[in-house]
């Protein structure tokens, strides 16, 4: 295997004693910050059908809202995250073959990142959806929140690999 190995990151919210700590991002500069996370909301295709043809109304558009809430709300939920002035929360949720895609892309200018942010909207417009369809079908599964990227702060840039979900 040889080379140079870059040693394994410490992990920032733990202090030398193992104690939780909130990370100190006093002295970091302010700067752009943004991420991207998806999720899939797969379902049967007939709930899929039962959806797109709701006659009260487009159970997509309460979840984008729902998922834009939530990212305004990320410190309040994990316990360690700061408390950010957010510039942008977009968050899109299409029907694909498989169910809902939700992307969740998150800006602001700040000492620390908005990953968190990002990824729990898209995980809250997830269970939105759930929540909207499940009298159609209780079997409705959340899969494959992740990270897509994120720019910004001194870690820089980081793109997921290709994602194996079936968005159309």
């Amino acid at each position: 295997m040889g080379g140079l190995q870059r040693p394994m990151p410490r992990l920032s919210h733990y202090d030398d004693r193992g104690r939780a700590r909130m990370v100190d991002v006093s002295a970091k500069p302010r700067t752009a910050r943004q991420a991207t996370a998806s999720v899939l909301v797969r379902m049967k295709a007939r709930t899929r059908r039962a959806a797109e043809s709701n006659p009260k109304g487009d159970p997509l558009e309460i979840a984008r809202i729902a998922g834009i809430a939530a990212a305004k709300r990320t410190a309040e939920l994990i316990p360690l995250c700061h408390p950010l002035p957010l510039t942008n929360v977009d968050v899109q949720a299409d029907f694909c073959r498989e169910g809902v895609a939700i992307t969740s892309t998150v800006r602001a200018a700040g000492p620390t990142g908005v990953e968190m942010e990002a990824l729990t909207s898209a995980a809250v417009a997830a269970l939105t959806v759930y929540d909207m369809l499940k009298a159609l079908d209780r079997g409705i599964e959340i899969t494959d929140l992740r990270l897509l990227e994120k720019s910004g702060g001194k870690s820089g840039t980081y793109r997921a690999p290709h994602s194996r979900a079936g968005r159309s």
